[in-house]
């Protein structure tokens, strides 16, 4: 799987909206699979996969644990459950609860810095304080892609101005200018990296 063909994306207090309007934006035959931590209470339901199924032609689905990753699908945090990536599968995980969230943001991007490096684009969405900042500093130094909503646009700008002032990020980019980014056919280098 050439390219940058794992997108994390990690959205808190509103983030539906930005998180819609991406999905409905980026290329049907977008080659990737897409992983979605949204902070939602532990102890209700998430319609999340309904919300995002209707805005795109992925399939949004709540994964089961050890799930086989596939492109053109969209595996999104289940409440009370940290969602990992590990080669190849989907991890869900009831570990404690980082930055006073489960899912929180970090341990998604973690283990896909980890497992995947320099095909991992980190998109951090609308929120407050800082979840998903640590997590994007390791898809950067893996050689990954960073991206953080423009804080303008964002309801709330308290994690893209995190991720910003803290995480290097790659691109400062609106919702649609993000889903242009990651739906974007990848240029090679001369050694043949995307």
């Amino acid at each position: 799987m050439p390219g940058h063909d794992i997108i994390v994306i990690g959205a808190s207090a509103g983030g539906v909206e930005a998180l819609k309007q991406l999905v409905r934006e980026l290329p049907e035959a977008l080659p990737a699979a897409l992983f979605v931590v949204l902070h939602v209470p532990g102890n209700g339901t998430s319609v999340l996969p309904k919300i995002l199924s209707k805005s795109s032609p992925f399939a949004a689905t709540h994964p089961q644990d050890n799930e086989e990753i596939k492109h053109g699908r969209i595996y999104i945090a289940p409440p009370d459950s940290h969602l990992l990536i590990k080669r190849g599968h989907v991890r869900l995980t009831r570990g404690p609860k980082e930055n006073g969230f489960r899912p929180a943001i970090d341990p998604l991007f973690r283990t896909a810095a980890r497992y995947y490096s320099r095909r991992v684009v980190g998109v951090i969405l609308s929120g407050t304080l800082d979840d998903g900042t640590a997590g994007l500093t390791a898809i950067k130094k893996r050689g990954g892609i960073a991206i953080a909503q423009d804080p303008g646009e964002a309801l709330y700008s308290g994690m893209p101005l995190s991720a910003i002032e803290q995480a290097n990020v790659d691109h400062v980019a609106t919702v649609s200018e993000i889903a242009s980014i990651t739906g974007a056919p990848r240029q090679r280098d001369g050694r043949g990296r995307g």
